[in-house]
């Protein structure tokens, strides 16, 4: 518990069996549950991850958004927390993050990489995907956002029962986004944390992942919503 509040932690992961151990055994013991979704990895990501505590959930269609949807529907706590499983986002920033999210009274806090303070944690390339990605994003819904590809949030579970969110793939990150962004009553805020190297094999590929995201918010900004 943390302040009364009950804490979830949703981890997706896809052969994530160096960077999990890191990322769980770096958990803040005020967190009451720690949930790994594993997406069909073939090393020892679940055994690693079940060892350590963490309840470790299968989800066998490969996707991004797929496990993040896997892992929300079996979240109890009142504030959920998420974070890659190569050890890229800090977990000892969680106590930060929850400290700013009740200051600030948000509904949905997004933990933004920029400014990178490590130069090995991203690319130049990286780096210019990400910011075009983030302008078209804050022009297209009339809202900065500093960091729309950030895979490091925190938000109250309760928001989840109004928002639609229907990517399986990478472009979720930026879906739940603006889904908190278009909800009637949630409060986003944004502020910065420190982003590292990743652990472990690089599965995004910059250029086919960054004109999907790209479409998918023109598609998301012009759809018809009920």
């Amino acid at each position: 518990m943390y302040k009364d509040l009950k804490i979830t932690v949703v981890i997706p992961c896809l052969n994530e069996e160096q960077g999990i151990q890191q990322v769980l055994s770096s958990m803040p013991s005020f967190v009451d549950e720690v949930i790994v979704v594993d997406n069909a990895s073939t090393d020892r990501t679940p055994d690693v991850a079940g060892n350590l505590g963490a309840i470790v959930i299968r989800e066998d269609v490969r996707g991004y958004g797929r496990s993040y949807k896997k892992g929300f529907s079996m979240a109890t706590g009142d504030v959920i927390v998420t974070l890659d499983g190569d050890h890229s986002y800090p977990p000892d920033a969680i106590s930060y993050l929850l400290e700013a999210f009740l200051h600030l009274e948000a509904d949905f806090l997004n933990a933004s990489r920029f400014p990178v303070r490590d130069k090995r944690a991203m690319s130049f390339k990286h780096k210019f995907g990400n910011l075009v990605l983030s302008i078209a994003m804050s022009l297209l819904f009339f809202r900065w956002v500093r960091d729309s590809q950030s895979g490091m949030w925190v938000f109250r579970r309760e928001i989840l029962s109004k928002m639609r969110l229907e990517s399986d793939g990478m472009a979720f990150s930026e879906e739940i986004k603006i889904e908190a962004l278009l909800h009637p009553t949630a409060r986003f805020e944004e502020i910065s944390i420190m982003y590292s190297s990743r652990l472990g094999e690089i599965k995004l590929n910059p250029w086919r992942d960054g004109f999907r995201n790209l479409f998918f918010l023109l598609k998301k900004r012009f759809a018809r919503r009920p």
